[in-house]
């Protein structure tokens, strides 16, 4: 059974569990793959549903597993965020009202991810999980096919479920049909209702090791090998976030990190918001939450540093470390790591830009003054 996991990095303890249960005579109709974004979760969940099926028809015809493996109906129902289409209602399909520009990146997109499983689809304004999505559902069951045991329908992104989606879903979850597997995938589960979690056989994933997500870069997103392993430490164990740092120039992003770290701990406050101002001026808040991100690394560099530890993300940069460590070897570092990670969540919230790079310069400030 384990060839079933061929090319799916890291994950060992789910790749066990879920092997495991291939073993066993009853299937759990209901799972919820949680874990941050990026490590494989809905990857893992198309192999699964591939070796469902293989398992109870060793002969089971290719054709089907291909199917599978692209997120194509009848055999597997793919949902995901969608954007909204001109005048639609709840009574229309997903797509029924999308242009056919939406519909053609929709296209493009899917084919990314069936080509690539830890590629991220991205839509512009696809922010919900529509009911209609979760409505369809039905369609999906009516149709039986004998030809496999199971069907899985995989919802991508679950948490982005409103609450009519999720009273939908749950519906369906109080009634599970024979031969139907849901796995809702999500970073974020304390977003579902506690009705639809305690329906599910709840699988937790683990962020990636380095080695990991250099090897998928280099394998899946052809990147180059010495520039993803100097940026797979700083990805926080998310492929989706190393492959950000890749597109946003990681190199110019860790440059950047010293020099606003520099002008903010030695509160000179005005340089440093000038070196966030080439970010603040594309509109792009992912540059500055992975700017966030990589300050974060640098403190935890720090705190390794006082601990005397050694294997340094900054390792290039280890003055910088050496020079702080010696100006003030007193200061505690953990309210200012919390803090840092609460201006990076608002982000997402849609709070001004440039309101919480000004926090976070005052919050780096606010570390060396003396009390």
């Amino acid at each position: 059974m384990d060839d079933i996991w061929n090319g799916i990095y890291g994950q060992a303890l789910v790749k066990t569990t879920l092997s495991n249960l291939l073993g066993s005579t009853k299937i759990p109709h209901a799972f919820l793959f949680q874990g941050i974004p990026g490590i494989g979760k809905e990857f893992i969940a198309v192999r699964f549903a591939q070796a469902l099926n293989k398992k109870f028809n060793e002969n089971i015809n290719p054709k089907i597993l291909n199917s599978i493996a692209s997120l194509s109906e009848p055999y597997l129902k793919y949902i995901i965020p969608l954007p909204r289409g001109k005048n639609e209602g709840d009574e229309n399909s997903p797509t029924e009202k999308l242009s056919n520009d939406d519909i053609q990146l929709l296209r493009e997109e899917l084919e990314k991810k069936i080509n690539n499983p830890y590629y991220k689809i991205k839509l512009p304004h696809a922010s919900i999980i529509k009911i209609n999505s979760i409505r369809d559902i039905k369609k999906f069951l009516s149709l039986a096919y004998t030809d496999v045991r199971y069907r899985v329908i995989l919802i991508s992104d679950a948490h982005l479920m409103n609450e009519a989606a999720q009273n939908a879903l749950l519906k369906n979850l109080e009634e599970p049909p024979e031969g139907v597997v849901f796995i809702l995938s999500t970073p974020y589960p304390a977003l579902l209702r506690e009705t639809i979690k305690s329906r599910c056989w709840i699988l937790n994933y683990q962020p990636l090791g380095n080695d990991d997500i250099k090897k998928i870069l280099v394998n899946y997103f052809k990147a180059d090998k010495d520039l993803a392993k100097e940026a797979a430490p700083f990805a926080g164990g998310s492929v989706q976030t190393a492959v950000s740092l890749l597109e946003h120039d990681f190199e110019n992003l860790r440059d950047k990190t010293i020099l606003i770290l520099r002008y903010s701990l030695g509160r000179k406050y005005h340089s440093a918001l000038n070196e966030f101002s080439s970010f603040l001026s594309t509109g792009d808040p992912e540059t500055i939450k992975l700017l966030i991100q990589m300050i974060m690394v640098w403190l935890n560099d720090l705190q390794k540093f006082k601990c005397g530890e050694k294997n340094y993300f900054f390792e290039r940069y280890l003055d910088t470390l050496e020079k702080f460590n010696s100006k003030f070897p007193e200061i505690k570092l953990d309210n200012i790591v919390s803090k840092l990670d609460s201006l990076s969540s608002l982000i997402q919230n849609n709070i001004n830009i440039n309101l919480i790079v000004l926090n976070l310069v005052c919050e780096l400030g606010s570390l060396t003054v003396r009390r």
